[in-house]
């Protein structure tokens, strides 16, 4: 199976049909680490996208950006309503997409107040 097409069809959500023929596991080595190449949450650690920091969560949102399957990812958290974390480039929080997370602790009076960063 070709790449394009493998990434094409998990963008759309679904696994696909697969070929029969089972790839011998150098094959399959070469193609998770081909993967790995393209997609962020592959290449970099996957702690980042369950950050508690605020720049954390936002350097993973970026990392998203860019990725071939940010399509299919994020349909997929908002069908699994994911509790938490970064799927497709969009904040989780309760099941929810949030444009932000909030720092822990008690929220500022005024936004305006925040230091600057």
């Amino acid at each position: 199976m070709r790449l394009t097409t493998l990434l094409d069809t998990l963008n759309q959500g679904g696994s696909g049909p697969w070929p029969t023929p089972t790839p011998t596991a150098t094959e399959a080595d070469t193609f998770d680490q081909l993967v790995a190449t393209l997609i962020p949450c592959r290449e970099h650690d996957a702690e980042l996208w369950f950050a508690e920091s605020t720049a954390d969560v936002e350097l993973a949102k970026s990392l998203c950006q860019e990725c071939p399957l940010r399509e299919g990812c994020l349909a997929g958290a908002v069908d699994r309503e994911e509790p938490w974390g970064v799927w497709g480039g969009e904040v989780f929080v309760g099941g929810v997409v949030v444009p932000r997370k909030r720092g822990r602790g008690r929220p500022r009076k005024d936004e305006s107040a925040a230091p600057a960063a």
